[in-house]
C-alpha cells in the first residue's frame, strides 16, 4: 500500500470516498469488492479520529431489547458474527458480567428473561462460524458468591447475584479499520491519507468529484468521480458548508473512554450501574489494562481541536468510583484517553443518535453526492453495503451482489485461530512469546510480510522486532508520521504512550527510512508525547510515560 497521489488524477473513478474512518473504509471495501473503481482520501490518517475512540466492544444489540427493537438487534447480531468471521485475528468473543439486584429492571428475573429473549433473537448467531473459539455462548445466571469473586467488594445492598452474556471485542480497532482499507487496495482501490478535500467539483447540478490538498506538500489537484460518498464523520458539517443549498447539519456529542490500570484480574468485562443519571458503565479488560467508559457531553470544540479537560476526567472518575468504590481510581491511574465525536439527535438534554442516515443530496440540487452519518462501529459494514447499492443506482450500473459478509479481510485468512496461534509460536520459536502474540493479534495471516523487514539473528531482542514493525508500517502501510506508527499501525501507543526510549528508537528508525533530520525526529517524538495530553496536560511528563 503506497501513497502515490498521481494515481488519483489519471482516471475518472466510479466513486470517491471522503474520509478514512471505519465507515469510509467499509464503503471503499464494499465498492471495490463489487468491481467498482474506487478512490478514498483522508485529511489526516486512516482511523485517526472517532473510529479509534471506543470501548472496543462489538455489540450484539442487547440494549435494544428495552425498546423491543428486534430489527436493530438482528442487524447488530449479524454484523458481530460477520466481524468474528472476516477478521478472526482482531475480533474475539468477550464475556460480560452484570450484577443483579432485588427488584426493578436489573432484577435477576428480568435480566434472565432478557438473556433468554436475546438467545432466541440471536438463534443463528454462530451460523457459519466454523471456528469454535469464535462462537457466542448462551447467556446464564451466576450465584452471588460467583459474582463476588468476579467483582470483589461490590456493595451488597440488594445484590442477588449476576448474569453473564457475550459480545465481542476488537484487539486493535485502528488495525481493523486499516484492514478494510488494505482489503480495498488489494481489489484495486486507490487510497491516500493526508489528502484533504477543500471543495466539490460540480457541473450542471452534478457533483463530479472533489478538490484535494496534499497536507504534506500543500499541492492541490482534482479527483474526478461519477459519485461521491461523504463519510467524513465529525467533519461532515464543515465539508458541506461549501454547498450553500444543503440543509444537513448534524449536532455532535463528545465521547471519551479511559485506559487505566487493570481494575480486575480476569477476562470478563463488567457492567456497573451508577445512581447518577441511571447510567451503565463498562469496564473491559484490554491488553493488560482496563478500558472504562463511556462519558458523553455536548461538544463545543471544532473537530480539529477536540480536547478533554482535567475537570471532565475527574468528574468521570468520581462517577466510576461512586458506582464501584473499590476501584479507587485517581488521575495517576489514567494511562490514555480515547476521545471522539458522535452524532446526537438532540443537544438539551443530550441524546445520542440511534439510527444511521444515508442522505442523498440530489433533492438539494447536488446529484451524485451521498452523506453517511454513522452511529456504531459494529454496523459500519452493513451500512456501507446500502451505500454501495446507492452508488450502483446513481451511476447506472446493474446490481452486483455483496460478498463482504463472507470474504475475509486482509490478514484474516485463518480457519482456527487457536491452531494458527500455536503454529506461529512453533514457527517463530526464535522470537519471544510476547512478540509472536503481538504479530498474530495485529497482523493475522499477513504477519510473514512484517518479518520480511526483520533484520535480527536467531537471538533477537525486542528492538529488532520493533524495528521490523516500524519499517513495515512505513513501506507497506502508508505511515507518514511517528504518530501513525505508534498509535495506529502498531500497539505501541494506543494503550498509553510508550517510554521515551521506545519513542526515540522508533523515531530514529523512521527517520532513516524517510530521510528526516534530527530536528524533524525530535519534533515527531514531541508530537507523540502531546498525543497523550488532551486534558490540558494535567499530568507531569514523568507520570505519563509508563
Amino acid at each position: 500500500m503506497k501513497r502515490d497521489l498521481s494515481n488519483l488524477t489519471c482516471q475518472t473513478f466510479d466513486v470517491l470516498v471522503i474520509g478514512g474512518g471505519i465507515y469510509g473504509a467499509c464503503v471503499a471495501w464494499e465498492a471495490s469488492l463489487r468491481g467498482l473503481a474506487v478512490a478514498l482520501v483522508e485529511k489526516s490518517d486512516f482511523g485517526g479520529a472517532t473510529s479509534a475512540n471506543s470501548l472496543k466492544i462489538i455489540h450484539g444489540g442487547l440494549r435494544y431489547l428495552q425498546k423491543a427493537d428486534f430489527y436493530r438487534m438482528r442487524h447488530s447480531i449479524f454484523e458481530r458474527k460477520t466481524l468474528l468471521k472476516i477478521a478472526p485475528h482482531l475480533v474475539h468473543p468477550l464475556p460480560i458480567v452484570l450484577p443483579t439486584l432485588r427488584g426493578g429492571r436489573q432484577s435477576r428475573e428480568v435480566l434472565r428473561l432478557a438473556l433468554k429473549i436475546n438467545d432466541w433473537v440471536s438463534w443463528d448467531r454462530n451460523q457459519g462460524l466454523t471456528d469454535p473459539e469464535k462462537q457466542i455462548p448462551e447467556g446464564c445466571a451466576i450465584s452471588l458468591q460467583d459474582l463476588q469473586q468476579l467483582i470483589p467488594n461490590l456493595p451488597t445492598t440488594d445484590l442477588t447475584g449476576g448474569v453473564i452474556f457475550h459480545d465481542a471485542q476488537v484487539y486493535n480497532s485502528e488495525r481493523l479499520t486499516l484492514a478494510f482499507i488494505q482489503s480495498a487496495v488489494s481489489q484495486g482501490a486507490i487510497v491516500a491519507n493526508y489528502a484533504e478535500v477543500t471543495g466539490f467539483l460540480q457541473n450542471n447540478g452534478q457533483v463530479k468529484g472533489a478538490k484535494i490538498r496534499d497536507v504534506l506538500s500543500d499541492d492541490t489537484f482534482d479527483v474526478q468521480a461519477k459519485a461521491v460518498v461523504n463519510t467524513s464523520g465529525p467533519w461532515l458539517n464543515h465539508l458541506l458548508r461549501s454547498l450553500p443549498r444543503t440543509s444537513l447539519n448534524v449536532p455532535l456529542a463528545k465521547a471519551f473512554n479511559l485506559v487505566t490500570r487493570p481494575l480486575f484480574n480476569h477476562s470478563y468485562a463488567v457492567g456497573l450501574s451508577s445512581q447518577i443519571g441511571n447510567r451503565l458503565f463498562f469496564i473491559a479488560p484490554w491488553r493488560g489494562k482496563s478500558l472504562v467508559g463511556t462519558a458523553y457531553s455536548v461538544s463545543e470544540d471544532p473537530p480539529d481541536r477536540l480536547s478533554v479537560t482535567k475537570e471532565e476526567i475527574t468528574g468521570f472518575i468520581e462517577d466510576i468510583n461512586q458506582a464501584y468504590p473499590a476501584a479507587q481510581l485517581n488521575l495517576e491511574d489514567v494511562h490514555f484517553v480515547h476521545r471522539g465525536l458522535l452524532p446526537c439527535s438532540q443537544v438539551n438534554p443530550l441524546k445520542l443518535a440511534e439510527q444511521y442516515r444515508l442522505y442523498d443530496h440530489r433533492k438539494e440540487g447536488y446529484k451524485g453526492l451521498l452523506s453517511v452519518v454513522g452511529v456504531k462501529y459494529t454496523t459500519a459494514r452493513g451500512v456501507a453495503q446500502k451505500a454501495v447499492n446507492w452508488i450502483l443506482n446513481t451511476i447506472g450500473q446493474k446490481s452486483i451482489s455483496s460478498l463482504s459478509a463472507s470474504t475475509q479481510l486482509y490478514g484474516g485468512e485463518i480457519e482456527r485461530f487457536d491452531v494458527f496461534l500455536q503454529e506461529a509460536y512453533h514457527n517463530l520459536a526464535f522470537l519471544s512469546p510476547a512478540s509472536v502474540q503481538r504479530l498474530v493479534y495485529n497482523y493475522g495471516s499477513a504477519y510473514p510480510k512484517v518479518l520480511d523487514y526483520f533484520e535480527g539473528d536467531n537471538n533477537p531482542n525486542q528492538w529488532d522486532m520493533m524495528k521490523a514493525e516500524v519499517r513495515y508500517s512505513i513501506n507497506a502501510e502508508m505511515a507518514q508520521t511517528l504518530s501513525d506508527v505508534i498509535f495506529r499501525r502498531t500497539e505501541f501507543g494506543s494503550a498509553g504512550v510508550p517510554t521515551q526510549e521506545t519513542l526515540q528508537f522508533c523515531a530514529e528508525v523512521m527517520g532513516r527510512e524517510k530521510g528526516w533530520s534530527q530536528k524533524k525526529i525530535q519534533e515527531e517524538v514531541n508530537q507523540c508525547l502531546e498525543m497523550n495530553l488532551p486534558f490540558t496536560q494535567f499530568q507531569t511528563q514523568a507520570s505519563v510515560i509508563k
